[in-house]
């Protein structure tokens, strides 16, 4: 279903506005987000995304039919739902990335609101990219599919104790050679002048690499949520809402991260199963093989894993047992 220009101009509109007002209303003073607070604006904005997906229902229904609209809106929330869930896991990388460079909690928000900037540039490329691949080379699918399948198996088998360190990564390292950068943890700007040279402060290094760890997230999620469904607009929509309350949750989580030490496990079965789930579905195409995998079978293979590795997480935490290395 083609999306009239302008849903996607309105949509553009919306995140423009609310994130202005993230920033110039709401957060326009810099300090520590609450656990409380953090909360609240995530129920915030889990809720702006669920009653966007109801809109989708409406809108698809009275343009095509509610059928139509009832199959969107099942690719949206599946299609947000990976998203989120992934998110959580790059959650953890934020938190080594502001403990490395000894970043104040009431400067973090300031830093993740500039990095969702940068995302929400990032993924609409790689979800055009991605769609307009799959769209003249069916067979990609294949390949991301496998892709994901080895990621997922990957991440099983990935150790957790392995030294973090920004330094060692390329992309830090070219820059650092083109920019001068201050040691100061105590600027809070990006950018500062010394004897007329121009330095980069460690707020805005942690920056860059937030950036750059979101853009080798997006490999992972782009595929994932593309399994789901190639409207670009339902995938970016989908994205883009889960990006805008990942700072909230971040905020909310970060205390109580224990509970998610099993996360991992979780992860790598979703994105195995997704991954082998885009593989058969593509032969199902290709083949007329009877058997596909629905996304509302998805929805709840997805859902179990995260409730599972939670409520494996909590009774560990409860127990005091040890995790099994």
């Amino acid at each position: 279903m083609e999306v009239n220009i302008g849903f996607w101009i309105g949509f553009v509109v919306f995140v423009v506005v609310m994130l202005s007002l993230d920033l110039f209303v709401f957060h326009k003073k810099d300090k520590a987000i609450k656990v409380k607070e953090a909360l609240l604006w995530s129920v915030f904005w889990i809720g702006l995304a669920l009653l966007f997906n109801v809109g989708i229902y409406f809108a698809v229904g009275n343009i095509a039919n509610f059928e139509l609209g009832k199959q969107k809106t099942l690719e949206f929330l599946t299609g947000y739902l990976i998203e989120e869930s992934l998110s959580v896991d790059n959650l953890f990388v934020f938190i080594m990335i502001f403990g490395f460079f000894k970043i104040d909690p009431k400067f973090q928000h300031k830093i993740l609101f500039w990095g969702i900037i940068g995302a929400v540039i990032m993924r609409a490329i790689f979800i055009f990219a991605g769609v307009a691949l799959i769209n003249k080379f069916a067979w990609v699918m294949y390949i991301f599919g496998a892709f994901l399948v080895y990621t997922g198996i990957k991440m099983l088998f990935e150790k957790e104790d392995a030294e973090f360190n920004p330094d060692k990564n390329i992309a830090i390292r070219i820059f650092k050679k083109i920019i001068p950068v201050t040691e100061d943890p105590t600027q809070t700007r990006f950018f500062v002048r010394k004897n007329k040279i121009l330095y980069a402060t460690p707020f805005f290094i942690a920056l860059l690499f937030i950036e750059v760890s979101d853009l080798i997230f997006a490999v992972d999620s782009i595929p994932a949520v593309l399994s789901v469904s190639k409207d670009p607009f339902i995938v970016y929509t989908s994205n883009i809402f889960a990006i805008l309350g990942l700072r909230s949750i971040y905020f909310a989580l970060s205390g109580i991260m224990d509970y998610f030490q099993y996360l991992k496990y979780a992860l790598s079965g979703i994105l195995t199963f997704i991954g082998f789930k885009m593989c058969l579905n593509e032969f199902s195409i290709d083949f007329d093989y009877p058997y596909h995998i629905s996304n509302f079978a998805s929805l709840g293979v997805i859902v179990t894993f995260l409730t599972l590795s939670i409520l494996l997480s909590i009774y560990v935490k409860k127990t005091g047992q040890l995790k099994s290395e």
